[in-house]
């Protein structure tokens, strides 16, 4: 069933309340199954709760998985969708295409497999099976259900050669790399390769940002990691040039680890972790005069950092990462083929996840 009234490309006619804002702002999204004609019904197989928002889960409830499922599934059920009311992120899904409007934009066809590109935070979903396959222990999350793309929602199609899974933990990161990549090139269009500093380094955003740092020109990369055994994985992989141990919340020990790495503050530092707290580290981490942070994490507090730079009498350039760059689906796709250790780290780490669902 289509429907016939008039809708909106960026999903307000799914708005409940309250009245007038986005989706993503809002705190009840209409998630009926019949579409409107520019938009698209997807038949959902797996969720990915993006990592800020799984930690705060699974912190609050003491790493107690039943507990995360309920409160998960009472989140989908009361929003219409799935957003940390604490966060306010949610992550994205992998699904096949159950009915595409006459009026939809996305190229897509029915029965094809894709991954979106846009946050659960905003996407009509709702589940039909309790979420009974899942242990609530891991981000990925298989389910049952259904979601809504609306006309201006962005997704892809699953390549052949990249399983689901590990397209859909790529994606969920996909705007990191890209935007590094850019940054990074933009140091070396000027004459200037640059130095980079991933905190974070070994987990998904932070792996695909130092492999974008490097294939971009970057002139010396070093990832940060809080625990040895990150460290020992980042170091098989070879991704970064150092790998050092720092907490990202120690500004001076973040800061000291830097520049022992490096020889001097970072030109552009890369936030990547899940962890609130990180702010002032990375400013101190980052050159004075003219570097860059890039902020990936949704634990970021963007008045820490604009009040901590000014603190700081830091002359840095701070960038928001919103999860979209053009072209950064295929970027990060190709970047993932191109780059045995990315794939390796990433193979490992949704083995161990799978291992938890």
């Amino acid at each position: 069933m289509t429907r016939t009234t008039p809708s909106s490309p960026v999903g307000l006619h799914r708005v409940i309340e309250p009245r007038g804002v986005l989706p993503q702002a809002a705190t009840r999204l209409n998630a009926s199954p019949e579409i409107w004609p520019d938009e698209i019904r997807v038949s959902v197989a797996v969720l990915n709760l993006d990592a800020a928002s799984f930690r705060q889960l699974i912190t609050k409830h003491d790493g107690d998985g039943d507990a995360v499922r309920t409160e998960v599934l009472e989140i989908i059920a009361d929003r219409g969708k799935m957003q940390n009311p604490v966060t306010g992120s949610g992550g994205m899904l992998v699904g096949t295409v159950d009915e595409v409007g006459e009026l939809a934009n996305l190229q897509v066809q029915v029965g094809q497999q894709i991954t979106t590109l846009v946050s659960l935070s905003l996407t009509p979903l709702v589940i039909t099976d309790g979420l009974a396959g899942w242990s609530g222990l891991s981000e990925q999350v298989p389910c049952e259900g259904y979601a809504i793309l609306f006309g201006r929602t962005i997704a892809v199609a699953v390549p052949d050669d990249i399983q689901p899974r590990l397209a859909m933990a790529v994606m969920d990161v996909a705007g990191a790399p890209a935007l590094t990549a850019r940054v990074v090139g933009q140091y070396v269009e000027r004459g200037r390769p640059p130095t980079v500093a991933v905190i974070g380094g070994a987990g998904k955003s932070g792996s695909l940002s130092l492999a974008a740092a490097r294939d971009s020109g970057a002139a010396k990369t070093v990832g940060i990691v809080p625990v040895a055994v990150e460290a020992e994985l980042l170091a098989d992989v070879a991704l970064a040039d150092v790998v050092a141990l720092a907490d990202a919340r120690d500004p001076v020990a973040l800061s000291d680890a830097v520049e022992r790495s490096l020889g001097a503050p970072a030109d552009i530092t890369v936030v990547c972790v899940d962890v609130p707290g990180c702010e002032h580290g990375a400013i101190l981490s980052t050159s004075p005069a003219g570097g860059t942070v890039i902020f990936f994490s949704m634990a970021t507090s963007f008045t820490a950092a604009a009040l901590g730079a000014e603190g700081l009498a830091a002359d840095t350039t701070m960038l928001i990462g919103n999860g979209f760059t053009p072209g950064h689906a295929e970027y990060t796709f190709d970047l993932l083929r191109r780059s045995p250790g990315v794939r390796d780290l990433f193979t490992r780490r949704l083995a161990h996840e799978t291992s938890s669902a």
